[in-house]
């Protein structure tokens, strides 16, 4: 087991069996692409919209299914899958079209919950509801991409909300019994090692399950890579990244999951930090580092019930 409460090892125990996740494309777009708030995205945001890797929107989300289970069938065999909506905004679309999408992959024999990636801004009446309905047959995710609580850094990437609104957002989804996971990027710029701290000890106060922390990514074709060659802005280095990660973990909540600890920029599109292609070395380092830390000696925590979760934090509070 790992010192820390792991996805891995979370669904091991909840499902009872290995699980991997399929990246879909269900060709949404974006608040901050389409108009409505921007047409740049954040600064971070490349034209895949954090879906690189996901799967081909021309196709349905059955043969986005099919198509994944068999890239994983030589090297990840699994029984069961996780169906992950990742590119651009999940829920940013008419409530029949989602509805359509969201439950063929419920259909699917080998799915056996949903995770949605979205903005809290986008979360509508209509599709709070239809989410809570869905959650009622197999489990649904919905993870928010927060990034950071600092409202100076939230201006400077563009991000096109406010901390109330990712509170309400939070609120709305606990109240209907969804889980909610939370991405945090880190090292965006001007923010300082304590900045990113007080990110992660502000979540642990909310009723959210998950985490998952993201190194920040410089991408060719975005706005941040046009002020990275301006301003040659520090990139976190291999080291600085381990020790904060730890120390995200060490202040975590024990009974938040940790879904990522890190993440792999498409190499063709990879400005900086270009240490981070070698993902699996990434996280051996970290977990080396922990272990020669002995941070989390007799700490291997044990995931809480969804009910339980529900109950650490009460949401009226927020």
């Amino acid at each position: 087991m790992k010192p820390y409460n792991n996805l891995s090892e979370s669904l091991q125990q909840r499902f009872g069996e290995k699980l991997y996740k399929l990246t879909l494309n269900i060709g949404c777009t974006c608040p901050n692409r389409d108009g409505t708030l921007g047409t740049r995205g954040c600064i971070f945001c490349s034209a895949g919209g954090s879906g690189e890797f996901a799967g081909d929107p021309a196709c349905s989300v059955t043969r986005q299914i099919e198509t994944g289970i068999l890239a994983l069938a030589h090297k990840r065999p699994a029984k069961h899958y996780i169906a992950y909506f990742q590119a651009y905004t999940n829920t940013y679309a008419p409530i029949d079209y989602l509805r359509n999408v969201y439950e063929e992959a419920l259909a699917h024999p080998k799915i056996v919950a949903l995770a949605i990636a979205t903005r809290p801004d986008c979360l509508q009446p209509e599709v709070l509801d239809l989410l809570s309905d869905l959650n009622r047959k197999k489990p649904v995710w919905v993870e928010l991409g927060l990034q950071t609580i600092h409202e100076k850094t939230a201006a400077f990437i563009r991000r096109g909300y406010s901390l109330p609104v990712f509170h309400q957002a939070v609120r709305e989804l606990h109240a209907r019994d969804l889980e909610i996971i939370v991405h945090v990027i880190l090292g965006l710029p001007g923010e300082t090692k304590e900045m990113m701290l007080d990110t992660v000890r502000h979540l642990n106060t909310l009723p959210i399950s998950g985490i998952k922390l993201q190194l920040l990514h410089i991408l060719k074709h975005t706005d941040l890579a046009d002020y990275y060659a301006r301003t040659s802005f520090h990139v976190l280095t291999l080291d600085e990244y381990v020790d904060l990660v730890i120390s995200c973990l060490e202040v975590c909540r024990p009974d938040l999951v940790i879904h990522r600890l890190t993440g792999d920029g498409p190499k063709d599109l990879l400005i900086a930090p270009t240490w981070s292609t070698a993902k699996r070395q990434v996280l051996n380092t970290i977990h080396k580092e922990l272990k020669i830390r002995n941070t989390f000696q007799g700490r291997l925590y044990t995931p809480l019930s969804q009910k339980e979760s529900k109950n650490v934090r009460n949401p009226n509070s927020l």
